[in-house]
């Protein structure tokens, strides 16, 4: 059921790296991944819930915008990105070893397709903000807050 692989860096000759093979099946494994939600998770769906009762009115996942934003305000040109700590790979560098490959170079082509696509926002004239899973978990007024300051900001900068 585990692996152990050797890295090159110092901790690793004390210790090996223990690796959790997949025991599912090709089937198997495909059919749970088909049921992992890409949008409309329940964190999107909470985010979403308070900032309309906070009187703020956006599109979501714009298809035409690189990355397909969770949150748009189209009129502030603001995006609103919610992502997983796993899916995006949040501090990925220190927990990528305990990985398989396969899921190693998945998260680290997610990790790099997302800073294409805010590179081309920002480039575009977009104001990119990034919401963490565990900050959502965590502080869910401070997560809304930076959103709410973000539009604040920009209407302040405007008059």
């Amino acid at each position: 059921m585990w692996a152990t692989h050797r890295h090159s860096d110092d901790r690793s000759k004390r210790w090996p790296q223990r690796v959790m093979t997949d025991n599912l099946t090709r089937k198997q494994r495909s059919f749970c991944m088909s049921r992992v939600k890409g949008k409309d998770t329940g964190i999107e769906r909470r985010v979403r819930c308070a900032l309309h009762r906070r009187g703020l009115r956006f599109r979501k996942h714009v298809a035409t915008l690189p990355g397909k934003p969770d949150v748009v305000f189209p009129g502030r040109r603001v995006v609103v990105f919610l992502d997983g700590d796993f899916w995006h790979g949040y501090r990925f560098p220190a927990w990528e070893h305990t990985l398989a490959p396969f899921w190693r170079k998945k998260i680290a082509e997610t990790r790099l397709r997302d800073q294409r696509n805010f590179r081309r926002l920002q480039r575009d004239g977009w104001r990119v903000i990034r919401i963490w899973q565990h900050q959502i978990e965590q502080d869910f007024d401070a997560s809304l807050d930076r959103i709410h300051a973000a539009m604040t900001k920009l209407e302040n900068n405007q008059e």
